[in-house]
């Protein structure tokens, strides 16, 4: 995976707690129920994934995956490398209070963010917004493992 200097500056584990939190607020958001993985934190790091996603939450992921075939191929070759730089940033959230773990999955803490999305720049603001809607939108289909499998992660 080859990554810019820009990217590389994003995957500091106090950011991808940020999305981690988004991606679980948005969650929360859409159903009211704990999140099982944040897996949207690492799909909202892909610029390739970002720019195709769709603009509601209604629109069908199996469907959406047939006319964008390259989020699978994207999301096979990187969904390990990035769950890697997602990961620290999940235990800093969890360690810092914003995040809280349950056996159901992830939950937000009281006050851990704001709904006002903001940041330096307009590629942060994109990958927040990215993340809180995927939070929401991803499990309409299914469990985690049925989305994974539909994305092309193999475990």
């Amino acid at each position: 995976m080859d990554l810019s200097r820009e990217e590389r500056a994003l995957y500091n584990p106090a950011f991808t707690a940020l999305l981690c939190t988004r991606a679980v607020q948005g969650h929360e958001k859409q159903y009211d129920a704990a999140c099982p993985l944040p897996v949207a934190a690492v799909m909202a790091l892909q610029p390739s994934i970002r720019d195709v996603l769709p603009g509601t939450t209604k629109t069908g992921l199996m469907k959406w995956l047939d006319t964008n075939e390259a989020v699978r191929i994207a999301m096979g070759r990187n969904a390990a490398p990035l769950a890697a730089v997602v990961r620290p940033g999940l235990l800093f959230a969890l360690q810092t209070g914003s995040l809280r773990a349950t056996g159901e999955g992830l939950s937000l803490a009281a006050g851990a963010t704001t709904k006002t999305i903001k940041g330096a720049t307009q590629q942060t603001i994109a990958i927040q917004n990215a993340a809180l809607l995927l939070g929401r939108w991803l499990p309409s289909t299914g469990s985690l493992s049925t989305v994974l499998t539909l994305l092309g992660v193999k475990p």
